[in-house]
């Protein structure tokens, strides 16, 4: 890890550049996503510098057009599938601006990168610095989706794979309600969570005799009765 690219002084510089090519909103949004990661790191554990920075320079593109970006795709050759290139544009700036970044900025920590690449769209196998930019992005004080409460008063009385789950899921709530298309992978890492959930919990829960039948304690309830249990406290 290079120390200095995470240092107060070489921060402060990256806010600046980041400011250049960024519009104002987009900074502003930037600079609460730093602050949010750096506070969840403190404490999930995880190394603060790297999580301030990795919010800090999540949307290091969305400065550019749609086409702009695609156009990134091609010059960094990147892995990514057509359909999403073509459908699902708003996934891209995540992988383009971790190319760019460890293109102008080759000491920037691999691991970093990974987090501003994965912070649109998630991954199964996500690290800790993945989950808290990604838990960031969405908890930042600015956001105002209807439920970004519930997921910030989880923050630190759940385990963070259980936190990037309520993430995950709102995010998934967010695109189906809009009508928007969701991408298969998307539909993988879902189950894949829900999966890892089914296994921390009893087993049973899940024994239902059909898809739509509710269960009493299944995720849905274990999110409602976390709920009320932190207004009661309140």
């Amino acid at each position: 890890m290079s120390k200095e690219f995470y240092s107060d002084e070489n921060f402060k510089r990256m806010k600046k550049l980041l400011k250049e090519r960024v519009p104002e909103k987009r900074y502003e949004h930037s600079k609460r996503v730093s602050k949010a990661a750096e506070e969840l790191a403190d404490i999930y554990g995880v190394d603060t510098d790297k999580a301030r920075m990795a919010g800090l320079l999540h949307d290091w593109d969305k400065g550019l057009t749609l086409n702009e970006i695609r156009k990134r795709v091609m010059m960094y050759d990147l892995d990514i599938d057509p359909v999403v290139v073509s459908s699902m544009p708003w996934l891209l700036h995540g992988p383009t601006a971790a190319a760019a970044l460890k293109d102008e900025f080759p000491e920037i920590d691999t691991d970093v990168l990974q987090a501003i690449a994965r912070h649109t769209s998630g991954d199964r196998n996500m690290t800790e610095l993945d989950m808290i930019v990604y838990v960031a992005d969405l908890v930042e004080p600015g956001r105002k989706y209807s439920n970004v409460k519930e997921v910030r008063r989880a923050c630190g009385r759940v385990s963070l794979e259980e936190l990037y789950f309520l993430a995950f899921k709102n995010v998934l709530q967010f695109l189906v309600s809009q009508n928007r298309p969701v991408h298969p992978e998307t539909i993988e890492v879902w189950n894949y969570l829900v999966e890892r959930l089914k296994n921390s919990h009893e087993e049973g829960a899940y024994n239902a005799d059909t898809q739509l039948e509710a269960l009493p304690s299944d995720w849905v309830a274990a999110e409602r009765k976390f709920g009320e249990s932190i207004r009661a406290a309140e």
